[in-house]
């Protein structure tokens, strides 16, 4: 095989719209801000509480189980 080495693809603009967002989106990504990617949760909806409620749980130390719980079942006498 061939050594080459060398740029590849389109030649980056330094001053383009989009080289600017993406700058700006490095700079959010440093300073542990959100980079504004994907569909921004909503704070107030059920699986918001249930997440929460979930990590509440686990900062609390409670054991979370996976899975529905098991059924339980009891040992009624047959009738002949």
């Amino acid at each position: 095989m061939s050594e080459k080495t060398g740029k590849r693809g389109r030649p980056v603009v330094a001053g383009s719209a989009r080289q600017s967002r993406l700058d700006a989106r490095a700079q959010r990504a440093a300073q542990g801000l959100s980079t504004g990617r994907g569909r921004p949760a909503s704070q107030t909806s059920a699986r918001q509480s249930k997440l929460a409620a979930k990590a509440a749980k686990i900062a609390a130390g409670i054991e979370i189980k996976r899975g529905a719980p098991k059924k339980v079942t009891t040992a009624e006498p047959v009738s002949a």
